[in-house]
């Protein structure tokens, strides 16, 4: 679950600059892998700035043919669409860095062409050229182009090497639409599935990260179960991590989950937050503890590996640190580099 309003992602980078001194030395990593082509990029800079196309895979219903804004609908498609999105890097000048405080940094400028149809998931592989790739599947309440934007903030903001991809699944962008939205992700994951495992079936292909926020990661869990129980340990080999930020599935659930990963759930990482607002807003609505909300140690009991920023939320919300909080958006960065195997 995610505000769009200025005033709170203001808040949320305020906080952020406020609790990164404490949190570096426990939280802190790096990763140092490349694009494939035998080139290292400087640390400074991630893939995603070089060349801002972002690999998307949708179950949304495409807007437009040719397609046009806003891309992609709240409604759900007919099965898997890929595009290849354009974007527009911020700023990065001093002027530009202040004012993406108020007004946010990566914006969608184009997406020249849809594919729809069995040939989707497969599209989304060749484009992605054998090498690694990191996928965002975001949360609830989220559009198209909000998700888009997150997904670049996070690839860049770990300065990753590979291709940035996003899994974006139907939301209705709307806080009353809990139920809808549950249900769309819930719907999403034979998609989802099928992307996966054609990215584990390239033979030449890279490691596969995934990045999962709120709502968006019981369908990463989920899927991952199916992918391992379906495709086996030769499909999971090719996923080099998985991390769950602010998960909104109940406890109960989320363990269950985990346990049918066997070895495998040594590939997650769990960012929580005892004092995460919206997880509170859910479990009132959908009821029982979300696990992005348990304490650590119940968490570590599971197997998973765990980052708790309760101590390092400098928000009103508290819900999306891994993008607002620079330190713990470090967490993602180790995670990507252990997966990596750097």
């Amino acid at each position: 679950m995610s505000s769009r309003l200025p005033s709170r992602r203001f808040l949320l980078r305020a906080g952020a600059l406020t609790a990164a001194a404490g949190l570096a030395p426990s939280l802190g990593g790096c990763v140092t892998d490349d694009l494939g082509t035998g080139q290292s990029l400087p640390e400074k800079q991630s893939a995603l700035d070089v060349m801002p196309v972002l690999l998307v895979a949708t179950t949304r219903k495409p807007v437009g043919n040719p397609p046009h804004s806003p891309w992609f609908s709240a409604d759900r498609g007919k099965g898997l669409s890929f595009a290849e999105v354009r974007l527009s890097p911020p700023d990065r000048s001093l002027l530009g860095k202040v004012s993406s405080v108020i007004t946010g940094d990566w914006t969608v400028g184009a997406v020249p062409k849809v594919e729809s149809g069995p040939g989707a998931a497969d599209a989304f592989t060749q484009a992605a050229l054998g090498r690694d790739v990191l996928i965002y599947v975001h949360g609830y309440r989220e559009s198209f182009d909000s998700a888009a934007v997150s997904a670049a903030r996070l690839s860049d903001g770990i300065r990753f090497k590979g291709v940035s991809g996003l899994f974006t699944w139907p939301s209705a962008a709307a806080t009353l639409d809990y139920a809808y939205d549950r249900e769309s992700a819930m719907w999403s994951r034979d998609a989802f599935e099928d992307l996966l495992r054609s990215l584990a079936a390239a033979p030449s292909g890279g490691r596969i990260f995934i990045v999962a926020h709120s709502m968006g990661t019981l369908l990463t869990l989920e899927t991952i179960r199916m992918l391992r129980a379906e495709a086996g340990e030769a499909a999971m080999a090719r996923i080099g991590a998985v991390v769950l930020a602010a998960p909104d599935i109940d406890f109960d659930l989320f363990s269950n989950g985990v346990a049918r990963l066997g070895p495998d759930v040594s590939k997650i990482t769990v960012i929580s937050a005892t004092n995460d607002r919206a997880l509170e807003l859910s479990a009132a609505i959908a009821g029982g503890t979300r696990a992005g909300a348990a304490d650590r140690a119940k968490l570590e009991a599971l197997g998973v590996r765990v980052a708790d920023a309760s101590d390092y939320a400098g928000g009103l919300i508290n819900h999306d640190l891994f993008l607002s909080n620079p330190e713990v958006q470090a967490v993602v960065k180790r995670a990507v580099a252990r997966g990596a195997g750097v």
